[in-house]
């Protein structure tokens, strides 16, 4: 019993000072460059420096007709580039890579593009591998054979993921929710097909530019070595450029009920799929920590939610349900979810909304609320154990303009949520009769 209680006082003394090594951890503002701001937390536990690029180029910014086409300027960055020293092509820089040991990769969501260097910090290796991102973002080649190609196997790979029931319920759910809104288009086989070098050429020179761009560095830099990074990755990105037109508003869900919400789809499945959701809030809404929070007893707390008593526990209807808020700068949704079979789809979606609806108009009970801050903040250390988890949350405060010390004060704002304000927030934000509700693959 003795060595038990030490055990157990030296784990609890480990998790105290693990989580106090990363809540203090301060983000430093570095040297703008370029038109680009540059952020940086200095960690010394490991020889390695994780980057990244954020580029106000995301899929929202695609052309009509031609949805996928930021998709693809991004993800073809890496096949051919003019570099310092001279042309490299694709198997070029996929040796160079694997030569430094190094991670360099791209990917784009409605928002932003983003590229991600993962390198030893060593002097030598990290240099190269900046200089090979810098082509990239700098001097990308698209040629026209590689493109032709890249969008043959694009098309390939959407007509395999038509026949999945989770892409087309997403993609379906994308259009009731932002309407005509650039969010709500993605890329199909015509669109694709349409898009060619000169688009990629055209759209990389519009948006790849300093003053839409935030880099973001975690590992074993100090401020010196942080700014000759940013230095080196922009230095042949042009600072800025004419003016971009500005994108139609997102048009929040309507304070009217909606006539009609549901929207079957026919689909060969042996389980139904369910998609629930509205616009929501952004991530620097100042109910985001209410909502945050609410959501953890309602649908986003794994087996100790609400949704998961009520659909799975009691009823047996699904192996998973979830809800979640998904905030970014300029736009939010919620959204809501779950799988089951056919023949229980009814069933299923009337316990799902019966129960949010119930959230929404009577809140949390207190003790749910205690036991949702508590998993919360114990948890908290685990969303920061890492250098890629602590670039995703130097990233994601550097993109929303959230205040530098938002880490280190993050526990506090969730143990300051009330239920009042819990309550308040969802009946502000959330109606379940101005929901979108798909479901693919029942039969009524």
């Amino acid at each position: 019993m003795h060595a038990l209680r030490n055990t157990i006082g030296i784990c609890l003394l480990s998790f105290s000072v693990f989580n106090s090594a990363f809540a203090i951890l301060p983000i430093e503002k570095l040297d703008s460059y370029n038109g680009a701001q540059a952020y940086l937390v200095q960690t010394k536990t490991l020889p390695m420096v994780d980057i990244e690029v954020s580029i106000d180029a995301g899929d929202r910014y695609d052309p009509v007709g031609k949805s996928g086409l930021a998709d693809m300027t991004a993800a073809l960055m890496n096949y051919g580039v003019r570099g310092s020293e001279g042309p490299l092509n694709e198997a070029q820089i996929a040796d160079e890579i694997a030569d430094l040991g190094a991670n360099i990769g791209l990917s784009v969501s409605g928002e932003r593009a983003t590229l991600r260097i993962r390198s030893l910090s060593r002097k030598d290796l990290r240099d190269r591998a900046v200089r090979l991102a810098a082509a990239m973002l700098s001097a990308p080649t698209y040629d026209s054979k590689i493109v032709e190609r890249e969008k043959q196997r694009t098309v390939t790979n959407l007509l395999e993921a038509e026949t999945k029931p989770e892409f087309v319920l997403e993609r379906r759910f994308k259009k009731s929710v932002y309407g005509n809104n650039p969010l709500a288009n993605t890329p199909s086989t015509k669109s694709v097909a349409a898009v060619n070098a000169v688009d990629l050429k055209q759209f990389h020179k519009q948006f790849y530019r300093g003053d839409r761009m935030i880099v973001s560095i975690v590992g074993d830099v100090d401020r010196a070595q942080a700014n000759e990074i940013v230095r080196a990755l922009l230095q042949k990105v042009p600072e800025s450029g004419p003016a971009i037109a500005k994108l139609p508003e997102l048009q929040r869900s309507p304070v009217e009920p909606l006539a009609q919400r549901e929207v079957q789809i026919p689909f060969d499945s042996q389980q139904a799929h369910i998609a629930m959701g509205m616009t929501a809030v952004t991530r620097s809404n100042p109910d985001y920590f209410p909502l945050l929070v609410g959501n953890y007893i309602l649908g986003g707390g794994g087996f100790v939610s609400r949704l998961m008593a009520e659909v799975r526990e009691k009823r047996g209807l699904a192996y998973s349900v979830f809800s979640y808020f998904a905030p970014g700068k300029d736009t939010g949704i919620f959204q809501a979810g779950l799988q089951t079979k056919n023949d229980q789809a009814v069933l299923a979606l009337e316990v799902m909304s019966s129960t949010i609806a119930q959230f929404i108009a009577d809140g949390p009970t207190p003790a749910e609320l205690v036991a949702a801050k508590s998993n919360l903040m114990n948890g908290y250390p685990l969303r920061i154990d890492n250098n890629r988890k602590l670039l995703d949350n130097i990233s994601s405060i550097a993109w929303n303009d959230l205040p530098l010390d938002t880490m280190d004060i993050w526990t506090k704002q969730v143990e300051a949520v009330t239920l009042e304000q819990v309550t308040k927030a969802f009946q502000k934000y959330l109606a379940m009769d101005r929901m979108q509700i798909v479901v693919l693959g029942a039969s009524k």
